[in-house]
């Protein structure tokens, strides 16, 4: 009798794990749109039989739900667009320190928290573009030149509330102080050609439709107007320069991801990202999404390619956070609403 007893334990065991096996899953809240991360989900679940649940939602507001839902959030993993996100997320508790090898073999420590609460999975420069026929690539500089007299009224940018811009304010402080930061944004926000509005890809048409010569986006608006028939006209009109190619680099900045503080399946989740970070997942990145791949090796697409190449700005990304803060105030302080 104690026998069949312990035989049947053992199989009621194994059917027990069996079902967890198949069970196994991770739950992703994702700021970035569905598009561009299920199909990746989507691959991650056939090689590795793990299901993505997955939710998606402005970043903000996906990082206050985090927070409200604290030690009860079914979140395994959260997947966001900027460092100074990122770097918000972990001050506030939300992350954990994951320990990988592949991921700290994978991805460049610029592009990772110090304390390795998030990873940077894809990058994207802050460019200037411009119109051929207005501008001259030789009048270009860096960003620090924008302030010039030469540019007043021909400037196109998005609004300071955009964390692009609040990011690229923040290196900006890193690099010069908040007091020369502050004077730059001023002399900027005077040689607006009109008032911060629309997205990156506004900024785009408004430069092929003349409301200005020159403006600041980050590249993959660019590609993912270039790729679409209804936007290419305007995406061709202009043409890409990179600032601080004499100096510093070009403003670089990230989408990421970090595993949640209380999830439920961190495994899983590690596992996710370490899969975000391979070979496969990199080259989608650079072909769909337009971006730069973040690790070393991985070539952007042949759209991305013909912008030209260029040296990026070496700061830890985690900087744009930190600074972030500073960045907001010294926007206020320049009147750039």
């Amino acid at each position: 009798m104690n026998r069949r007893i312990a035989c049947l334990a053992i199989l009621l065991g194994t059917a027990v794990l069996n079902t967890a096996a198949q069970a196994a899953e991770v739950n992703v809240y994702s700021a970035r749109n569905e598009s561009l991360i299920k199909p990746l989900l989507d691959r991650f679940t056939e090689q590795s039989g793990i299901s993505v649940n997955l939710l998606t939602g402005k970043a903000n507001a996906l990082i206050e739900r985090l927070r409200a839902e604290g030690r009860n959030s079914p979140a395994d993993l959260l997947i966001t667009t900027d460092a100074g996100r990122l770097v918000l997320a972990s001050d506030l508790g939300l992350f954990q320190a994951v320990e990988s090898d592949v991921l700290e073999d994978r991805i460049p420590a610029a592009f990772r928290a110090p304390d390795n609460s998030w990873f940077g999975l894809s990058r994207r420069a802050r460019v200037m573009v411009y119109h051929p026929d207005r501008v001259a690539q030789s009048e270009l500089g860096d960003y620090e030149s924008l302030a010039d007299a030469a540019w007043a009224g021909r400037i196109c940018v998005r609004s300071s509330g955009n964390i692009y811009n609040q990011s690229l304010m923040a290196s900006l402080i890193e690099h010069h102080g908040i007091d020369t930061a502050t004077s730059w944004a001023q002399a900027v926000r005077g040689n607006m050609a009109r008032d911060p509005q629309g997205n990156d890809r506004a900024q785009i048409k408004a430069v092929a439709a003349g409301e200005c010569d020159v403006a600041l986006v980050n590249t993959y608006y660019l590609g993912i107007m270039l790729s679409d028939e209804e936007q290419r006209e305007a995406g061709a009109a202009v043409r890409v320069h990179f600032p601080n190619q004499d100096n510093r680099g070009t403003h670089v900045n990230i989408s990421g991801a970090g595993v949640t503080a209380h999830a439920p399946n961190r495994d899983e989740a590690q596992a996710l990202i370490e899969f975000l970070a391979g070979d496969e997942a990199q080259s989608w990145y650079a072909s769909t999404n337009h971006e730069y791949p973040v690790r070393d090796g991985i070539s952007p697409s042949d759209l991305v390619a013909s912008f030209g190449t260029f040296d990026g700005d070496t700061l830890n990304v985690s900087v744009l956070g930190k600074r972030n803060a500073e960045a907001v105030r010294a926007f206020d302080a320049a009147g750039w609403e």
